[in-house]
């Protein structure tokens, strides 16, 4: 490994002895030997105390991301194919393939390898690289995503903006395997779903919404159902196989509502029971409110709306101002299934945030049900940041 160093300046070590995986530039002394990008550097306190083995990012405010905590680990290709094994293994115990036959294997700093996800496709993988020490080992982590049994094809979709945080630029396109010339094909809950790898949201699907879309079905008998942000349908779908008697879908992407109607119809469901509307969720929403509309269940799965903390105010008064319209929408009794994948905006704040929708809605609102990501999005104590995903499942009373 390198010889490089980053020292930190006195009584900044703190949090990295708690195992956060992050080390902000402010808090760095000197950086010693020139290390390149993503290359490994020891961490040192300013008594020169070892701390961890990182990854060198000098063009991030996250100057290192910390592979591991333990002096006598050498990162190389062989501690990388551990932490993925690990990872995967986890996956295949608690994933079984009668509910799904896709997942996230790889979640970044939650599987100790800062900056890759990896989700599976059923015989696709689907790769993002995201910081600099990923990037610096792009190699070895694909040769290791060639061994995985049977995986033939691997993509990759490092288009976010946390790869221009770090100094690299947007890749996406073919790694390894034949190019798909259509979407593919996976199941979940035995409800069939079309994903477009190339061009879809995130990798191609919502893997973290699994457990939630099938709650769905719960709330879903005999209901009129209202799905916002509906993407390529996964809520409706649930929402038809719960037993809803209409469900109206709305999504901003054409592209996206057409492949909605195409799983619709390789599920085989009848045409009379799905609506599909092209267009802007607030605006739809307002629409229906001067209609007077009423339904039994609203779904509100918006994109993130706070990427940083900086756009916090804009985003809660956004989330505000949907599920406000929701609950005037929704009957006595009635289900809203809200939330919020930005970072920025915290449990405690949602909750408020719905809070106050529904005491401007003039409604009286229980929740039933608090709702994160899926099992294989998991959160380390030491890195509360992974949990990303909250929703609420609420009950209008009056």
């Amino acid at each position: 490994m390198s010889s490089s160093s980053l020292h930190l300046k006195p009584n900044r070590e703190k949090s990295i002895l708690k195992h956060h995986p992050w080390i902000y530039s402010g808090a760095v002394e000197k950086v010693t030997g020139n290390p390149n990008s993503g290359e490994t550097v020891a961490v040192y306190a300013s008594d020169g105390k070892f701390l961890a083995w990182g990854a060198y990012s000098p063009k991030s405010q996250i100057i290192c991301r910390i592979w591991t905590w333990d002096e006598s680990d050498v990162i190389d290709s062989e501690f990388l194919r551990r932490k993925l094994q690990i990872a995967i293994n986890f996956r295949k115990a608690y994933i079984s393939n009668g509910v799904t036959n896709s997942y996230r294997c790889v979640f970044s700093e939650s599987d100790g390898i800062p900056g890759l996800i990896i989700d599976r496709y059923d015989s696709c993988l689907v790769l993002q690289i995201t910081s600099a020490g990923a990037e610096f080992w792009r190699n070895s982590l694909i040769g290791i995503c060639r061994e995985v049994p049977g995986v033939t094809v691997c993509y990759e979709r490092s288009e976010s903006e946390i790869r221009k945080l770090e100094g690299l630029s947007p890749s996406q396109g073919l790694i390894f395997g034949t190019k798909l010339n259509s979407p593919l094909e996976i199941h979940e809950w035995g409800i069939r779903y079309l994903v477009d790898i190339e061009n879809g949201q995130k990798t191609g699907f919502f893997l973290d919404q699994r457990e939630n879309r099938k709650m769905v079905q719960e709330f879903s008998n005999n209901a009129r159902v209202l799905n916002c942000f509906s993407y390529t349908g996964g809520f409706s779908l649930n929402a038809f196989k719960g037993g809803a008697i209409e469900i109206i879908s709305i999504d901003s992407s054409a592209e996206a509502i057409g492949l909605a109607v195409k799983n619709w119809e390789l599920n085989s469901f009848p045409n009379d029971r799905g609506i599909w509307i092209e267009g802007d969720v607030f605006q739809e929403l307002r629409k229906f409110r001067d209609r007077n509309e009423k339904f039994d269940l609203i779904i509100l799965d918006p994109p993130k709306f706070a990427p940083n903390t900086r756009s916090v105010p804009a985003a809660a008064r956004a989330y505000k101002d949907i599920n406000l319209l929701a609950f005037k929408l929704l009957r006595n009794g009635g289900i809203l299934f809200t939330f919020s994948c930005s970072g920025g905006i915290e449990a405690d704040l949602f909750q408020k945030i719905i809070q106050g929708a529904a005491l401007d809605a003039k409604r009286e609102v229980q929740i039933l049900e608090k709702l994160r990501q899926d099992i294989d999005h998991p959160v380390p104590l030491n890195y509360p940041e992974a949990e990303y995903l909250k929703g609420l499942i609420c009950r209008v009373i009056i």
